[in-house]
């Protein structure tokens, strides 16, 4: 998330040091992290030979965990689509040398991006960040929640968040906020459902839809932040195509359906 934040901000014509500057502000309010404080840092580091972050060979490389949770969302039945996207988006770095071919073959959007006030526009990008922030942690909660029932397991969600925020790399304010809900509803089924995290999103998502509209436009990859925004609309949503999707499955493979209001019964 915070890797597209920084490449929109590239795409505006921003300097190291306006962009570092950026997360440094962003820093003092509800995006407050580890991550966020480090980027500044990074942002702003110079060798001999100048600013660092731009010589580094845009190839990154991964330990296990992303995929871990990915398989295991899987195994669970669980959507943490924003997980998998970033751990995609690893494996898509990786092909770095046919990357550069295909982007001298396959062009998109044609002009630079531009917007009529940078400042209102910094604000988007920030807000959409911390809305799929908070996508991304109910994800992760939903599979801890699936697989403690699945193994009867009796989590402390609570104090899980309070624990990552005593020190990880995924220390934040943030946490606190988690911290809160479940000690408000330890029930909770899913961190949209507070309603700290409800109003949050409902004040921000216009920002949000912004971003990743215009980052479509542009031809901007976003695959977490917009992956983040599919959930929540999918989420929110009292009826889905799958209804479509199950009679195409039963047509090909006698796979059976539901009827609206007769739930259990499998024709």
């Amino acid at each position: 998330l915070i890797c597209e934040a920084y490449d929109l901000m590239k795409s505006l014509g921003m300097s190291q040091k306006e962009m570092a500057d950026t997360f440094t502000e962003w820093n003092k309010g509800e995006l407050d992290s580890f991550l966020i404080e480090i980027t500044s840092s990074i942002l702003n580091y110079k060798d001999k030979d100048g600013y660092l972050l731009e010589r580094i060979r845009d190839t990154a490389g991964q330990k296990g965990t992303g995929k871990w949770t990915a398989i295991a969302a899987l195994q669970y039945g669980v959507p943490v689509t924003l997980i998998g996207e970033a751990v995609f988006s690893r494996c898509l770095s990786a092909l770095k040398d046919e990357r550069v071919r295909a982007s001298k073959i396959i062009h998109g959007p044609e002009g630079k991006p531009t917007v009529q006030n940078k400042a209102e526009f910094l604000n988007h990008i920030k807000n959409a960040l911390y809305c799929a922030k908070i996508v991304s942690y109910a994800q992760g909660f939903m599979l801890m929640r699936e697989a403690a029932k699945e193994n009867g397991w009796h989590l402390n969600y609570g104090g899980i968040a309070l624990m990552w925020r005593g020190g990880c790399i995924i220390r934040s304010v943030f946490l606190g906020n988690i911290k809160e809900a479940f000690t408000r509803n330890p029930q909770l089924s899913n961190l949209l459902l507070d309603d700290f995290f409800k109003t949050a999103i409902t004040k921000n998502q216009h920002s949000w839809r912004q971003v990743v509209s215009n980052a479509t436009l542009w031809g901007i990859p976003v695959p977490t932040m917009s992956a983040a925004l599919s959930f929540f609309d999918g989420y929110r949503a009292e009826r889905l195509p799958a209804n479509l999707l199950q009679a195409q499955r039963d047509f090909f493979g006698a796979h059976t359906y539901e009827l609206l209001g007769q739930e259990g019964k499998f024709v």
